[in-house]
């Protein structure tokens, strides 16, 4: 294969492995802590700016990261929690240790 002058080969960041990289996306991360219930709501939701991530409405692909705070509006009530830890699989009784909820006069 001939190269080309002045082009340079970048390695693609996903190619390091996960260590690199201590986020999840926002959307499986509200679904695998069970804030919301399918990942598909969970994207819906961002996708209707009723998710905000430190007090700015975020896309589903956002990074979530541990210290983030989360606000979830589901119609009149919001609800605010903290990230505690970002896992990939969580079962059913561990999942609330994942946030931790915040009350609501911090908004």
């Amino acid at each position: 294969m001939k190269r080309q002058a002045g082009v340079t080969e970048v390695t693609p960041a996903f190619y390091y492995g996960k260590e690199e990289f201590e986020g999840m996306r926002l959307d499986k991360y509200l679904k695998v802590s069970r804030l919301i219930k399918r990942r598909t709501v969970a994207n819906e939701a961002c996708d209707h700016q009723r998710v905000s991530v430190n007090g700015k409405i975020q896309r589903a692909s956002y990074e979530v990261k541990e210290g983030d705070q989360i606000a979830i509006r589901f119609g009149e009530r919001t609800v605010l929690v903290e990230v505690v830890s970002v896992q990939d699989n969580v079962g059913k009784a561990d999942a609330a240790a994942m946030y931790r909820q915040l009350p609501q006069e911090m908004q």
